[in-house]
C-alpha cells in the first residue's frame, strides 16, 4: 500500500464536524464517500486535526492508503479535480500528493495553527458574519496579551477542553504562542488570535479565546488566566467562544 494525502478547506457551517457520524453530513464523510466513488472500495482517512460543528478550516490534511496500481493513469491534478466534483460544495481539495510510507495527517504533525476572528463595534459585520464572533464590548488586548502568557509552553490545560471528552484521557498539551493582530476583508477590520500548539484539546481554542475575551471586556484581571489554569475545572474558565469565529489555518510536518 502506497500512502497519499489532500490538502484541503471547507466552510464548516453545513457540516456536524469533520469527524464521520452515521446519518449526519460531516466533511469525512464527504471525502471518504468520494474516495469510494473514485476508487470503488471503501477508503479510511485520518486528520490532522478534528473539527467541531460549524469550525472552517483553510489547510486540513488527511492521509489515507491505496495499492499504487489504482493511480495507473491519474495525475494530482486530475484527482483533485475528480475529488472537488464528488465532495460537497463547501468542501475544496487544494492539493493531492504521495507521502512516506506510513505517513499519518495526525501522528506526524508537528504543530496546528488556529486562528479565531473577532469583529467589534455597534453594528455586526456583514460580509464576515459567516466567520467571526460579534463582540460589541471594546476590547483591552493588552490586557488579553498579558492573560495569554500565562498559558505558552507545556501545561494541563483540562480547565480549557470540554469536561466530558477529558475523562480518563491525558490533558497535558503545548503552546508555542498565542498572537494578537488586525485583520481586514472587503473593508471590515476583525481581531486576529492566532493559537500555535502541538496538539489541541477538545473546544481548547475556543475556550482560551472565550477567557480571554473576558479579560478583554475587563471582566477579569489578565492573572485570572493562570487561576483557571491551575483549577483544572472547565467551570474555572470563561464562555466556549461560538464556533463560527474559528478557523483550523494551518499544520506542520517534518521535510
Amino acid at each position: 500500500m502506497a500512502t497519499y494525502s489532500m490538502t484541503l478547506g471547507y466552510d464548516g457551517a453545513p457540516f456536524c464536524g469533520f469527524a464521520r457520524q452515521p446519518g449526519q453530513l460531516t466533511v469525512q464523510g464527504e471525502l471518504e464517500r468520494a474516495l469510494e466513488l473514485l476508487f470503488r472500495h471503501p477508503v479510511e482517512t485520518v486528520c490532522a486535526g478534528r473539527t467541531d460543528a460549524g469550525v472552517h478550516a483553510r489547510a486540513q490534511v488527511v492521509s489515507f492508503e491505496l495499492e499504487p496500481e489504482e493511480l495507473r493513469d491519474r495525475t494530482s491534478a486530475s484527482l483533485v479535480r475528480s475529488m472537488n466534483a464528488l465532495t460537497h460544495d463547501d468542501i475544496v481539495v487544494r492539493r493531492w500528493q504521495q507521502r512516506t510510507p506510513g505517513f499519518s495527517a495526525r501522528f506526524d504533525a508537528q504543530w496546528r495553527e488556529y486562528r479565531y476572528f473577532i469583529c467589534g463595534g455597534a453594528t455586526p459585520p456583514l460580509f464576515r458574519a459567516d466567520t467571526s464572533w460579534h463582540v460589541k464590548a471594546p476590547l483591552d488586548v493588552a490586557a488579553m496579551e498579558a492573560g495569554a502568557a500565562f498559558l505558552i509552553g507545556e501545561h494541563d490545560f483540562k480547565s480549557f477542553c470540554l469536561a466530558v471528552s477529558a475523562v480518563g484521557k491525558p490533558t497535558c498539551r503545548n503552546v508555542r504562542s498565542i498572537t494578537f493582530s488586525r485583520d481586514v476583508s472587503l473593508g471590515e477590520e476583525a481581531l486576529c488570535i492566532t493559537v500555535v500548539g502541538n496538539a489541541f484539546l477538545h473546544s481548547m481554542v475556543r475556550t482560551i479565546v472565550g477567557t480571554l475575551v473576558m479579560v478583554g471586556k475587563g471582566q477579569r484581571k489578565p492573572e485570572w488566566v493562570q487561576q483557571v489554569l491551575e483549577a483544572r475545572d472547565r467551570a474555572a474558565a470563561g464562555e466556549n467562544a461560538p464556533a463560527q469565529g474559528l478557523v483550523f489555518w494551518d499544520v506542520g510536518y517534518e521535510e
